[in-house]
């Protein structure tokens, strides 16, 4: 796998389990899903920093996104 990919995935997949978690939260349940999201989003991230020579810098994620979903999209 891409590591940029792995770290579009990561950032796409941790901003939507936010609001899951908040909801949890909210209701008074356990956030059983969103936990297991989020550590995988997490295990992407990392998997992306440690496989990309250089590692990232948080300016280039924008770049990251937008290059992977152009990739894909066209």
């Amino acid at each position: 796998m891409d590591p940029d990919l792995a770290m579009a995935i990561g950032m796409v997949l941790g901003v939507f389990s936010i609001p899951s978690i908040l909801s949890a939260f909210s209701e008074s349940r356990a956030p059983r899903v969103a936990a297991l999201t989020l550590i995988a989003a997490g295990g992407l991230i990392v998997w992306a920093i440690s496989n990309k020579p250089g590692g990232y810098s948080f300016s280039e994620l924008p770049e990251v996104l937008v290059r992977v979903i152009a990739r894909y999209i066209s």
